[in-house]
């Protein structure tokens, strides 16, 4: 009887660990329909408000001559960026708020892994990118042309892009490796680094403590280096004589420090905690869905120079124009 209940054990074992590696199931935020389809109408509205609003940034940059900028080259960057942010979860969370069985493959959740940590990243030292950028038209303008040439942008976007893709193939080969013993519900909505190492049935320090150097890096360093390039910025919009030109500067420099604010903050709360806490699941909400959304409202509101250029489009038939 002994031997015949270890190797039901063992058989229930094994079913269990293969279905971990056939699919997750993602807990959610709450057990209440209600409360899920509300949270599906929002989410479907941020999306599609998302969607519009950064395409529109990125044709308007392209299209408009006057646009073609370092500053509207980063912006396009971003904008794209956060698109494939809010696709890479969106669409399955909102089949999931909908689906009484929120299930996702575990090729799926490998992938959503890989691509929204990925561009999670890169956003983080975009986001430095574009400081810089601030820093060296309102301080250096007179070499600005200079400093910002065509190919060191190129190589700015490229190095962020390069940044973010190695770290999020670091973090999922750590975090898809570890052991989890037949555990596969994650008390989360989509599959996030922290979400998944509380399944592990392995000691997990090595890896919280990699996962919070690497946080710092990406997250403590960039914040301080924008918060530098701002501090110095601040200083050069003071010394600007004409009002008219210390209001363009004020609301460019506003603009970026708003949607840095709504982009970090959540995610240094995220990540820089231990992963046994508690991690706030509409926290992670903000800033995958509605900081997207936010981001060209953000940038557009106060913008006359994206206002003109919508205008100019919208009289004529627009062509595709290269960026210089």
């Amino acid at each position: 009887m002994e031997v015949l209940h270890s190797k039901a054990a063992w058989e229930n074992q094994q079913e269990g660990n293969q279905s971990t590696a056939k699919e997750f199931i993602l807990l959610g935020v709450s057990d209440q329909p209600q409360l899920e389809l509300l949270l599906f109408v929002l989410i479907l509205i941020s999306y599609m408000m998302t969607l519009l609003g950064n395409i529109t940034i990125i044709v308007v940059s392209r299209l408009d001559p006057r646009l073609h900028t370092p500053m509207y080259f980063f912006l396009s960057n971003l904008s794209f960026l956060d698109i494939c942010y809010t696709t890479s979860v969106g669409p399955q969370m909102l089949v999931n708020f909908l689906s009484t069985r929120k299930a996702i493959s575990w090729g799926g959740c490998v992938a959503q892994l890989y691509i929204s940590l990925a561009l999670g990243s890169t956003e983080c030292l975009l986001l430095a990118v574009m400081a810089l950028d601030r820093y060296a038209a309102i301080c250096q303008p007179l070499h600005y042309v200079t400093i910002m040439s065509h190919r060191l942008c190129l190589l700015l976007a490229a190095s962020s892009w390069f940044g973010g893709l190695v770290n999020s193939l670091a973090q999922t080969v750590l975090t898809i490796q570890l052991p989890r013993c037949g555990q596969n519900h994650i008390d989360h909505i989509f599959c996030e680094v922290p979400a998944l190492l509380k399944l592990a049935c392995t000691d997990t320090s090595f890896n919280e403590a990699e996962l919070f150097s690497v946080s710092v890096m990406f997250l403590v360093v960039p914040v301080s280096l924008i918060l530098i390039s701002y501090s110095y910025i601040g200083a050069a919009v003071m010394r600007i004589r004409s009002s008219e030109g210390r209001r363009k500067a004020f609301n460019t420099c506003t603009s970026h420090l708003a949607v840095v604010s709504l982009f970090y903050g959540p995610a240094i709360y995220m990540y820089l905690q231990p992963p046994s806490k508690d991690q706030g699941k509409i926290v992670s909400l903000f800033y995958t869905m509605f900081t997207p959304m936010l981001n060209p409202l953000i940038y557009t509101l106060r913008n006359k120079e994206v206002h003109g250029s919508l205008r100019r489009l919208l009289r004529k038939k627009p062509g595709f124009i290269g960026w210089g």
